[in-house]
C-alpha cells in the first residue's frame, strides 16, 4: 500500500488532471485506489464524477470533525473511490491550527482503510499550507506535476524546502516519488530546454512519461469523467496510462491487462515514454 501526495504549489500545472487520470489508469490496472481530495476547489471531486454541491459529508469533515473516513468514501463509476472535498474545506487552515496533532490529522484518519487500497493519491491545494503539510504527513511519496515553463524550476525550490523540513521534524520516510512533466509539447524550445533542465537536476526522478496538451484531456473534467472514459483513443488517455505503468514498475508491481489494452499499446509505441 502507497500514499502519494499529488502537489505544487504553482497552480494549472495539471495536477488535479493528473490526480484523476492516474487514479482511473491505477484502477484500470486492477489496482485498489482511493482518490482524497483536500483542494477546497473540489475540482478533483467533480472530475471523479461527484458533485460537490450534493455532499452530506467531506474531508473536511474527516480531518475536523473526526467522522471515519471510511464513512465519507465514495465509489466513483471509474473503479477507484474518493473521500470527496468541497468549500467546505477552506476554513479549515483556520480550525486546524488550534487542534492537536494538527499536521497528522489525515494521518490519522486514512490510518484504518490504508490497508484496503494498493495506492492512496492525494490531491493537494495549489499552495504550501497546513492541509499540503497534512497531505505530506500522510504519504510515502510526492508526485510533482510540472509544466515545462520558464519558472518552473524556481518555483519548485519552496517546495523542496517543504518537503525537507516533514521530512526532517513530521515524517522521515517521506520521498519524492517523481516529477511528471504536464502540457508537454516537444515542438516548443523552452519546453524541451526546460525539460532537460528537470532531467539534469532530479535525475531518474523525472517520469519518462510525458504528458501532451491534449484538446480531450482538457474536455475531459467539464464531463464529470477521467479521459480514460471520455476518450480511450485520445493522446492523453494514452499518456495517463503510460504513467501508470510506469509508477507500478517503479514500485515493482505486476502490470495487469487494462481495461483499454489497445490504448496501452498505442502509449508504448507513442513517443511519451522513453
Amino acid at each position: 500500500m502507497t500514499t502519494l501526495a499529488l502537489t505544487n504549489q504553482k497552480g494549472g500545472v495539471g495536477k488535479t488532471t493528473t490526480c484523476v487520470n492516474l487514479a482511473a489508469s491505477l484502477a484500470a490496472n486492477k489496482q485498489r485506489v482511493l482518490l482524497v481530495d483536500i483542494d477546497p476547489q473540489g475540482n478533483a471531486s467533480m472530475g471523479s464524477g461527484i458533485d460537490k454541491h450534493e455532499l452530506e459529508s467531506s474531508v473536511y469533515d474527516v480531518m475536523v470533525g473526526g467522522v471515519p473516513a471510511e464513512d465519507v468514501c465514495q465509489q466513483s463509476a471509474f473503479g477507484f473511490d474518493v473521500i470527496p472535498a468541497n468549500d467546505d474545506l477552506t476554513a479549515a487552515e483556520v480550525e486546524l491550527i488550534s487542534m492537536s496533532g494538527k499536521e497528522s490529522r489525515l494521518r490519522y484518519a486514512l490510518g484504518r482503510i490504508k490497508p484496503h487500497y494498493d495506492f492512496i493519491l492525494i490531491d493537494c491545494p495549489p499552495s504550501l499550507n497546513m492541509l499540503t503539510v497534512n497531505a505530506l504527513v500522510a504519504s510515502d511519496g510526492v508526485v510533482i506535476p510540472v509544466q515545462c515553463e520558464y519558472y518552473a524550476l524556481e518555483g519548485l525550490t519552496s517546495l523542496m524546502n517543504t518537503v525537507s523540513h516533514v521530512q526532517k521534524v513530521l515524517n522521515p520516510s517521506l520521498v519524492i516519488t517523481g516529477l511528471v512533466r504536464t502540457m508537454f509539447d516537444p515542438r516548443n524550445t523552452l519546453t524541451n530546454d526546460v525539460s532537460m533542465q528537470l532531467i539534469n537536476h532530479f535525475g531518474d526522478k523525472v517520469f519518462r512519461t510525458q504528458i501532451p496538451r491534449n484538446v480531450r484531456l482538457a474536455e475531459a473534467p467539464s464531463h464529470g469523467l477521467p479521459v480514460l472514459q471520455y476518450d480511450q483513443g485520445s493522446r492523453g488517455a494514452a499518456a495517463y496510462l503510460a504513467l501508470a505503468a510506469e509508477l507500478l514498475r517503479r514500485f515493482g508491481r505486476a502490470l495487469s491487462t487494462p481495461a483499454t489494452p489497445s490504448t496501452l499499446n498505442s502509449a508504448a509505441g507513442s513517443g511519451y515514454t522513453a
